[in-house]
């Protein structure tokens, strides 16, 4: 089935699941799509098997907390934030539930984690105004960028360049093998006053950067060029908390999520709202992504919601 305008105005809640106490803060595909992680205010991870839409295990991190939670390339194993004790990043075995690796370093929050698509690297971001660059295979961190502000970043499709946002007015790209040099390329937008930036993805082919906020709206941009493409608003998010934006496989809808349990659906070459999309969520959608294989969709208040599309091939 190819994701059409029709398909995408279809989609439907196909499953609900209550396995979490508190807010799903984060949620993350295999690359596979067989398998969804996903972390929780209530200190726990959750793994759902895509195929057959069910929950397949429940992990506990009660004593460091869990966030922002990423497989790694590594079979069974992922990398999470933590919320408590330490900003530490943990590096976890999900057969065992045992650490392999723990990552210290920054001094603040971690706001942002982001693992190569290609190998072992990942980088990190913090509330304490830098960015570190990490090798699973070493505690050490591999580079340090002090930042003017509160980071947001996002390794490209090919893994060879990484997107920083900074101060919510300034994308900054760098490349990899040679970031110490300072960003090869700054793109600086009108700032973002009223909102925070919160998040930043590219497009899987690598050709677009989206922007999600704590605010009213969710800004595209040229990858090459830094400019404008497209500002997707008319959604709801009245308690100024960060709402996720995530692209379809193919690039061409933007989907997010509110704070009154509709999720938006947008054209990225148009801007043209495609969809709003009525879900059972009782609390705000903070969480949405699209599976990278398969025709489903996953959005979280408390609740983890699987769509699918109600329209037959």
């Amino acid at each position: 089935m190819k994701l059409v305008d029709d398909v995408v105005r279809s989609l439907r809640v196909s499953k609900i699941f209550r396995e979490n106490t508190d807010r799903i803060s984060s949620l993350n595909f295999s690359a596979n799509g067989e398998t969804l992680i996903t972390s929780s205010d209530d200190d726990s991870i959750v793994i759902y098997d895509c195929l057959n839409g069910t929950p397949k295990r429940t992990l506990n991190s009660k004593k460091y907390g869990v966030d922002l939670i990423r497989y790694t390339h590594a079979q069974n194993t992922a990398l999470h934030c933590s919320t408590k004790v330490d900003d530490t990043i943990r590096y976890l075995s999900l057969h065992d539930n045992k650490y392999i690796r723990y990552f210290p370093g920054h001094t603040k929050k971690v706001v942002t984690l982001c693992m190569s698509p290609i190998d072992d690297a990942f980088i990190s971001g913090s509330m304490d105004k830098t960015i570190r660059l990490w090798d699973l295979r070493s505690q050490n961190c591999q580079g340090l960028m002090h930042l003017s502000g509160r980071p947001v970043a996002a390794f490209d499709p090919e893994g060879l360049i990484f997107a920083a946002g900074v101060n919510s007015e300034s994308v900054k790209l760098y490349d990899l093998r040679s970031f110490d040099k300072g960003p090869f390329t700054t793109f600086k937008l009108p700032q973002d006053k009223e909102c925070d930036w919160t998040g930043l993805k590219f497009s899987p082919d690598g050709k677009m950067i989206l922007i999600s906020t704590n605010g009213n709206v969710i800004r595209l941009i040229d990858a090459f060029q830094g400019t404008p493409l497209q500002a997707f608003m008319g959604f709801t998010n009245h308690k100024g908390i960060p709402l996720e934006a995530s692209f379809t496989p193919d690039a061409r809808y933007v989907f997010s999520g509110s704070t009154d349990g509709k999720v938006h659906c947008w054209s990225t070459e148009s801007g043209v709202k495609m969809a709003i999309l009525q879900s059972d969520h009782p609390g705000p959608i903070q969480c949405i992504q699209f599976n990278p294989k398969y025709m489903m969709m996953a959005s979280a208040c408390q609740n983890m919601a699987f769509w699918q599309p109600a329209v037959d091939d």
